[in-house]
Parts: C-alpha cells; sequence; structure tokens
C-alpha cells in the first residue's frame, strides 16, 4: 500500500526535465523581448532626434499587436504543434532583430516593432498551452507561478541588462546579443517532447474545448468572449483585488505619461551622451531588482499600502527628475549622477507598486480561474501602456517635457497618497465594526 502511495505522488518539478528546460527556454526567449528597448529608444530618440508623436509611436507598434492578436495567437497554439510553434517565433524574432542593425529610417523600425511583437504574442500562449502538456495537474499551479515569475523578471532584467549593453558595447551589439538570444532559445527547445506527455490532462482539456467551444469559429468566438466575461467578474470578486488593480492601472497610465518621453527629457540637456539613459534604465531595472528581493521581507504593511508607498515614490522621483532638468539644463556629471540616482529610486517604486500586486493576484486568485484572470489582467495593463504614451506626447507637444514630467509625478504621488489613506480608512472601519460587534456578543 505504502509503494502504491509513493508512486502516485508526483516527483518535484525540477526532476521534470521537460519542465525545467522548456523554463530555461522561456527565461531566455522572455529576456530578448526586453533587451532590445532601451537600444530602440536610444537609437530613435537620442541619435534620430525623433519628435515625441515618432516616440509615441514607436511605443504604439511594440503594444498594440500584444492587444489585439492575443485571441487570435491563443487559437493557433490550441490547433499546431506547441513546440514548433515556440521554435518557429524564435526563429523569425532571430531575423527580425537583427533587422535592426540595417535600419537607417524610423519607418523601418515600426515595421520591424510591429513584426516582432506579433511573434512575442504568438510564443506566450504556446508556451503556457505546453505546461499543461508536460506537467501533472497536481503540479500546475506550482508551475504557473514560476512561468510568472520569470516572466515579471525577465522586464525587469531585461531592460537593465539592454541598457548596460548600449553604455558599454553600443546599439550594434545589443540587437545582436538579442538575436542570439532567440536563436538560443529555439535550440534549447528542440529538447522538449514534440507530443502530449500528460495523456489524461490532455484529453480532459480536449473535452472541455470541445464542450465550451464547439468546433465552428462562431462558438469559438463565443467562448473566449465568455471566457473573458469570467475573468472580470472573478476579479471585480476577488477581495482587494479589484481595486487594486485600478491603482496599478491608473499608475501605469500616469507613469507612461512621463516614460514614454524620458528620451525627449534627456535631449534637453546639451552634449547629452547616449550612455546616460542607458545607465539610468539599468539603474531603474536594480531598483526594481531590490524591491522585489526585499518586499516580502516588509510584512507589516499589507499589500496595497506598499502599492501605494510605491506608486507615490515613483511620482516623487518623476516630478523631482523634471524639475532637475528645467532648473539645471546645462548639466555636467553632477546631475547625470543625480539622474541616474532618481532612476533607481524609480525603479524601487516600480517594484513596491507591481511585486505586491502579483503576489495578491496570485494569492486570491483560484487555480481553474488562473488563465482567464491572468489574461484579463494583461489585457488592462496594455491598454494603460497603450493610453499612456498617447497622452504623454500630447503632453509634450502642447506644453513641453518638463511640465509632463511634472504632472506624472503630481499625479503619481496624489494617487498613491489617496489610496494609502482609503484603505487605511477602511481596515479602521473594519476595526470599529468588530469592536463593536464583540461588545454586541460579550466576546
Amino acid at each position: 500500500m505504502t509503494n502504491e502511495l509513493m508512486v502516485q505522488v508526483p516527483r518535484s518539478l525540477k526532476y521534470n526535465r521537460s519542465f525545467v528546460t522548456l523554463m530555461t527556454a522561456q527565461a531566455i526567449s522572455n529576456l530578448g523581448d526586453w533587451l532590445h528597448l532601451l537600444a530602440i529608444l536610444t537609437l530613435v530618440g537620442i541619435r534620430w532626434n525623433a519628435t515625441p508623436w515618432e516616440i509615441t509611436f514607436t511605443t504604439l507598434c511594440a503594444a498594440l499587436p500584444v492587444l489585439l492578436t492575443g485571441p487570435f495567437a491563443g487559437a493557433l497554439a490550441d490547433r499546431v504543434n506547441r513546440k514548433w510553434l515556440m521554435i518557429a517565433a524564435d526563429g523569425a524574432r532571430i531575423v527580425i532583430v537583427g533587422g535592426f542593425i540595417f535600419a537607417d529610417q524610423i519607418w523601418h523600425v515600426y515595421v520591424l516593432l510591429i513584426l516582432k511583437s506579433l511573434f512575442d504574442v504568438v510564443f506566450s500562449p504556446a508556451k503556457n498551452g505546453k505546461l499543461k502538456e508536460i506537467v501533472p495537474h497536481e503540479q500546475l499551479g506550482q508551475a504557473v507561478s514560476i512561468s510568472s515569475v520569470i516572466e515579471q523578471m525577465s522586464k525587469i532584467i531585461g531592460p537593465a541588462l539592454g541598457g548596460l549593453l548600449v553604455a558599454a558595447f553600443g546599439i550594434t551589439w545589443c540587437f545582436v546579443l538579442d538575436s542570439a538570444s532567440f536563436l538560443i532559445s529555439g535550440i534549447i527547445l528542440l529538447w522538449i517532447p514534440g507530443a502530449r506527455v500528460i495523456q489524461s490532462a490532455s484529453q480532459k482539456v480536449e473535452h472541455v474545448r470541445k464542450e465550451t467551444a464547439g468546433v465552428t469559429p462562431s462558438g469559438e468566438k463565443a467562448a473566449f468572449l465568455k471566457d473573458t466575461m469570467e475573468g472580470i467578474r472573478m476579479l471585480a470578486s476577488l477581495p482587494q483585488v479589484g481595486t487594486s488593480l485600478i491603482l496599478l492601472a491608473a499608475a501605469i497610465l500616469f507613469l507612461q505619461f512621463a516614460d514614454s518621453q524620458t528620451v525627449v527629457l534627456f535631449r534637453q540637456l546639451p552634449g547629452i551622451s547616449s550612455d546616460l539613459l542607458g545607465w539610468c534604465v539599468a539603474a531603474s531595472g536594480v531598483g526594481t531588482l531590490i524591491a522585489a528581493m526585499s518586499v516580502q521581507k516588509w510584512k507589516k504593511a499589507g499589500h496595497v499600502v506598499k502599492m501605494g508607498l510605491g506608486t507615490s515614490m515613483m511620482g516623487l522621483v518623476i516630478g523631482t527628475a523634471g524639475m532637475i532638468v528645467g532648473v539645471w539644463p546645462h548639466a555636467g556629471l553632477g546631475a547625470n549622477l543625480l539622474l541616474i540616482s532618481l532612476f533607481a529610486l524609480a525603479g524601487v517604486g516600480i517594484g513596491f507598486a507591481i511585486v505586491p500586486f502579483q503576489i495578491l493576484l496570485q494569492e486570491q486568485t483560484p487555480e481553474p480561474m488562473t488563465g482567464r484572470v491572468f489574461g484579463t489582467v494583461g489585457s488592462i495593463m496594455t491598454a494603460s501602456n497603450i493610453m499612456g504614451p498617447v497622452v504623454g506626447g500630447l503632453l509634450v507637444t502642447s506644453f513641453g517635457v518638463v511640465p509632463a514630467f511634472i504632472c506624472s509625478g503630481i499625479l503619481l504621488t496624489l494617487l498613491g497618497v489617496m489610496y494609502v489613506m482609503i484603505r487605511r480608512q477602511k481596515r479602521n472601519s473594519m476595526d470599529g465594526s468588530l469592536a463593536a460587534k464583540s461588545m454586541v456578543t460579550g466576546e
């Protein structure tokens, strides 16, 4: 009997070679998703002296395909061999990222960004589907959590590493190494099985798909809309998560007013070096990493309070950066070092705004609803990332880049302070209710 029980217990995920291989490939591929970001901003914003609207459109070219083609990419991942779909996506991105080396006009960058973003979208649902093929159902929640951590960390490490590469070796080498990252990821993926490993799980998934989606395109569209609405309803019903999502989406929106126009701000400094942007982005990434590693150790404050404080910190730093450039136009080494330090503090604020929300979402989302809830959150965050640069471009064009930064800073600071005050008010109200209940019941 003991032997039978031992056989039924799945081994640790670290012994699942297919899973470890997939996560390794994902880590390298996700890193490549973000490695090129700083190089493109430096190329377009500083070397080519692009206008605020051209910089805004650069951001939109990377974000819009994620918002518009996500459902179609998911449907494709359900119909073809996921292993080869991921390898094909990596292969295409090797060529596309390599094309940035030869881009000499801004419309070349637009086209390449759109193409790369399309294949970024294809990779993610194929990877998520592959998880279900190689991980037992009992370990799926743990596997999804590990995959989410890798994805979030790549958003932190990628731009920071890209900033260091641009500062140390130049833009071209950043594109070369980015292209190489997709090559390495594609080669690693050759070692995962192409066929399903967990047969029982795959049969259940197929059975559910047929019952809910049917075999017709209209049925699949209805199922997708139904799943989307279920994700929204679940978010609204989860304690703290729905309101925290509103805070984070607003914070990302306000942050993008300024963040999307950082290159324009730096151009106000005479004789600006392209290395400064790289070091600032790297410093921001380091700050976010520090916050991510320390946020769990600070247990006295709740997740929502940490988010509010992080948002306020971002606002104070961004507003200060705008004022420094406005009152210190002839910046030298001192101003450069101060800006790098401010970006590091902004990274800490970003970490305290985002990481607690991710933890809160993981803790309160039921496992069967993970995909729908996280998909809905991703769509909302993408919408904020799209709207922010548009408003930022409008502000910079109408009033100038320094007022846009100060406006962004004020909005973020007020948003964070307001949310901390509301959260404390709710907590005091709950404590008062509990005390009154105790007096009535005599407990």
